[in-house]
C-alpha cells in the first residue's frame, strides 16, 4: 500500500504584539512544532537540526549572561551608593566657573600652553563685577588662585555663591584656552533613576564621574 507524503507546511501562531521579542521559550515552542510537523519520509536534515540546537543553546547562554550582568550591576550600584556616604563633608574638585565663598575659596584652572599673562575676573551671583586679579607669566598645566573674599577695594564680601572667568594670553597677545575648575563641599546625596548624584554646596547636583579630585579632609 502506497504511503502518501505528509505535508510539512504549518502555520506559526501569530504574535499578540508585533513588537514582542522572541525569547527562548518562543524559540523552543517553534522548534518543537517544526519537529512535529516534519515529513516522516523526509525528516529534518541532521546538520540543520544540530544548527538549530546550537542556536537555542546560544540563546539560553546569552539570557543567563544577561541576568548575571544585571545582578552585577545592581550589586555595583548598591556598593557605590554605600561608599558615596563617606563623601559627605569632603571637598571635591569639579569643572565649572562658580565658587562658594566662605572666608576664602580656591579657583583652579588649566593652561594649554605657556602664557605671558593671566586675568581672573570675579562677579557676584547677579553678574555684578567685584574683583580683578592680574598675574604675570605662567607655564602650562594646572594652576590655582586662593581668593581671600575681598573686592577691589579690600572690603570683605559676604558668604555665598560667586562667578569668575579666567583669561590667558600668549606673548603675541593671542588668547589661550583655559579650563576652569572649582572646589566645593559635598553636602548631600540623592538618587534618581538608578543614578547617584552628589549635592555640592547645597545647590549643585553632579554625578560621581564629574569629580576630578577629592581632598583628604573637609
Amino acid at each position: 500500500m502506497a504511503i502518501s507524503a505528509v505535508d510539512n507546511g504549518y502555520s506559526s501562531p501569530q504574535s499578540a504584539s508585533p513588537n514582542k521579542t522572541l525569547g527562548k521559550d518562543d524559540f523552543l515552542k517553534l522548534f518543537t512544532m517544526q519537529l512535529r510537523s516534519q515529513n516522516p519520509l523526509k525528516p529534518l536534515d541532521s546538520t540543520e537540526f544540530t544548527s538549530q540546537l546550537a542556536q537555542f543553546s546560544s540563546l539560553e547562554q546569552l539570557n543567563n549572561i544577561n541576568g548575571q550582568l544585571n545582578n552585577l550591576l545592581l550589586y555595583q550600584n548598591s556598593l557605590q551608593n554605600t561608599l558615596t556616604g563617606n563623601l559627605i563633608g569632603r571637598k571635591v574638585k569639579i569643572s565649572g566657573n562658580e565658587a562658594y565663598l566662605k572666608g576664602k575659596t580656591e579657583i583652579s584652572y588649566t593652561l594649554q600652553k605657556d602664557v605671558s599673562k593671566v586675568k581672573i575676573s570675579i562677579y557676584d551671583s547677579s553678574g555684578g563685577f567685584i574683583r580683578e586679579v592680574k598675574m604675570g607669566q605662567q607655564t602650562s598645566g594646572e594652576k590655582s588662585y586662593v581668593w581671600d573674599g575681598t573686592d577691589n577695594s579690600g572690603n570683605p564680601l559676604p558668604e555665598g555663591q560667586y562667578k569668575f572667568t579666567v583669561e590667558a594670553f600668549d606673548a603675541s597677545g593671542d588668547p589661550v584656552d583655559v579650563a576652569t575648575t572649582v572646589y566645593g563641599t559635598v553636602t548631600g546625596i540623592t538618587f534618581d533613576n538608578n543614578t547617584t548624584y552628589l549635592i555640592i554646596d547645597e545647590r549643585l547636583r553632579i554625578q560621581l564621574s564629574e569629580i576630578k579630585e577629592i581632598k583628604g579632609g573637609a
